[in-house]
């Protein structure tokens, strides 16, 4: 297969990872790389529930979001390939991730505490990091997500690096796991 030339994907990609990591500015870089569409599971939850996943929180808790999050994620795993931006806590939920894994390549997208606070700290719109020091925040859902997230297919460090280049980085890793599946094996 010619390093430079686009390759056809059998099924969605994931992208996991903390808020931060890069999954969306990434993911539409990646999407036009491979001439696929880019989805944001989080727009999508907000389209389906008629309003912001924080007013969403609120309203009904985590519980009920968490639910319609695994049925948006469903649907857009049963639909033709795509890459997929998750919001940080999907792949957290066994049922989501079993779906993930099931139906997606999923790619962690991980970065170190300085890259995610840089990237973070002045965004509102994170319910999360309005409950305390973001820093400490980000470092304790560091360690409660990162081993989870590790289960991913694929682990491309998500750094201070221009996102193009992180971008190829996927793309390189992408090629790579698909390359050392032996023919006819489940991707």
């Amino acid at each position: 297969m010619d390093v430079s030339s686009p390759f056809s994907l059998p099924r969605t990609v994931a992208l996991v990872g903390l808020m931060g990591a890069g999954k969306s500015a990434i993911g539409k870089r990646l999407a036009a790389r491979l001439d696929l569409p880019f989805v944001d599971a989080d727009d999508e939850i907000e389209h389906a529930a008629g309003c912001t996943i924080e007013e969403f929180f609120e309203k009904y808790g985590e519980a009920d979001f968490r639910a319609g999050e695994r049925r948006v994620i469903a649907r857009l795993l049963d639909e033709p390939p795509r890459v997929l931006s998750t919001g940080g806590g999907a792949y957290m939920d066994a049922e989501t991730r079993a779906l993930m894994r099931a139906k997606a390549l999923t790619v962690w997208l991980r970065a170190d505490l300085d890259v995610l606070y840089d990237r973070v700290r002045r965004r509102t719109h994170r319910p999360l990091l309005r409950q305390g020091d973001p820093k400490e925040i980000l470092g304790r859902l560091m360690t409660q997500r990162y081993p989870i997230y590790a289960e991913a297919d694929i682990v491309v460090d998500s750094t201070a690096q221009p996102v193009d280049r992180t971008t190829e980085q996927v793309v390189d890793a992408l090629r790579a796991h698909l390359q050392s599946r032996p023919s006819g094996a489940p991707q």
